[in-house]
């Protein structure tokens, strides 16, 4: 039992299917392994025992009966701490909502319990979301799986360490500006960034709303393609001989050129594999790039400081102080210029998918930087701000432009690779991935 923690969620599936696994003792496993674990208090925010074993009880009498609600059935799966889930604290990794318990579960929780999922717990998170680097003293810093000394990535941190040592099969977490693809490749794992709207956000902590989205961290990009599908109701994307054969890929050349040494190195052998497993790959800087991320600072900080305004304002002194400047950012934006940056923005986007319509994926490194040093963000202010900014510098393109996004693992450590996609082609592009993957395995 005790090689389940580290197997695939769709191999999972696929054992008790087979009856080779029960879900109840699947379920038991994961729970040991996390009460086990030294790193639980700091990758899990609370467990859900109860209803994990409830749900694990249901699913067993479903596969004993030959009446599964789909491949994911049984399975267990974590959730990031803004995913509401009823009877249960939900407090977004901040103190501003210390014993929060919202009275049901979030839209695509709810769906993926029907789909037969069973939910071990909700895992800690950079404050409110709004970090690329998933250092918070406020809760909890989760590790990083590679190098203790190094930071998990954000926002998304426990998700991607619930995965990365065996605590989960399967995570659940947001991306707003890279939240979820940020630590899935600093944690040598895949994540996928949905597109806008593509799954409910009802039930969901927001910090953007014009920019939130919600998607898996995975072993593999099967697995993600099957969380999509469980979240939504409907059938995963098929991956059945995928190849990259004549795909067309485009790599933006400004954000791989600039980054820094290791990824930079990684995301070029990445890009040869690529290239042996046939794809045809080109170079191009876009200006409608560049137009649509020089509007960022009125993109984010604005909306996020007027959703939270009046919580923020009535306790500045219960958040950590380098979140409550990122917020205060956005506090003296004028409305005019904020509609108007929403407007470039569209036009932004416009242009970047007639310029790439014929390519099938824009690819570049995930981050532009290795995880920063954790005791130094902690110390150094002006590294704070500098590494958070270029931890998301790559990613947020995904967001600003209206894209959807995956990231796969290199093999190089903390050092993944990221395609890009026009928004709700997420089928083609986890079939591009999955014949990525295949690449570089």
């Amino acid at each position: 039992m005790r090689d389940w923690v580290w197997k695939s969620a769709g191999d999972l599936g696929r054992g008790i299917a087979a009856g080779d696994i029960d879900p109840e003792a699947l379920c038991d496993t994961f729970l040991s392994a996390i009460a086990d674990n030294p790193h639980r208090d700091a990758i899990y925010a609370r467990t859900t025992d109860d209803r994990a074993r409830a749900e694990a009880a249901a699913a067993a009498r479903r596969a004993r009966a030959g009446n599964r609600r789909g491949p994911l059935d049984g399975v267990p799966i974590s959730w990031k701490d803004l995913f509401d889930s009823a009877g249960v604290a939900t407090e977004a990794g901040s103190a501003l909502l210390k014993g929060r318990v919202p009275q049901d579960d979030a839209a695509v929780l709810a769906a993926a319990t029907m789909g037969g999922a069973v939910c071990l717990g909700k895992t800690h998170m950079s404050e409110l979301a709004f970090s690329g680097l998933g250092l918070n003293p406020i809760t909890a810093t989760p590790p990083n799986v590679r190098d203790a000394d190094r930071v998990p990535g954000g926002s998304s941190s426990g998700a991607a360490a619930s995965v990365a040592f065996g605590l989960a099969p399967l995570a659940i977490g947001s991306d707003t500006g890279g939240s979820v693809r940020n630590p899935a490749a600093w944690n040598d794992l895949v994540g996928l960034k949905t597109t806008l709207g593509r799954l409910p956000s009802r039930g969901t902590v927001p910090l953007v709303e014009t920019m939130d989205t919600i998607g898996p961290l995975a072993r593999t990009v099967e697995d993600a393609a099957l969380a999509l599908a469980l979240m939504e109701g409907g059938h995963a994307a098929d991956l059945t001989g995928a190849t990259l054969r004549g795909a067309r890929l485009l790599i933006l050349a400004d954000y791989a050129d600039s980054s820094r040494d290791a990824p930079r190195a990684a995301f070029e052998h990445a890009v040869k594999r690529f290239r042996d497993g046939g794809a045809h790959v080109e170079r191009a800087e876009l200006d409608p790039v560049k137009q649509a991320m020089d509007l960022t600072p009125l993109l984010f900080a604005p909306e996020g400081y007027a959703i939270w305004r009046r919580r923020i304002e009535e306790a500045p002194h219960l958040m950590y102080p380098r979140i409550l400047a990122r917020f205060r950012q956005g506090r003296d934006a004028l409305a005019a210029d904020v509609l108007d940056a929403h407007r470039k923005r569209a036009a932004a986007e416009a242009e970047y998918l007639e310029r790439t319509a014929g390519y099938d994926a824009v690819i570049l490194p995930t981050s532009a930087i290795l995880p920063p040093d954790r005791a130094r963000l902690e110390s150094d202010d002006d590294y704070y701000v500098s590494e958070n900014l270029m931890a998301l510098r790559n990613t947020r393109v995904g967001n600003v432009l209206g894209l959807c996004g995956l990231t796969l693992p290199t093999g190089v450590p903390m050092c993944g690779v990221m395609a890009l996609a026009p928004p709700m082609q997420e089928e083609r592009l986890l079939r591009l991935g999955a014949a990525m993957e295949l690449a570089l395995a």
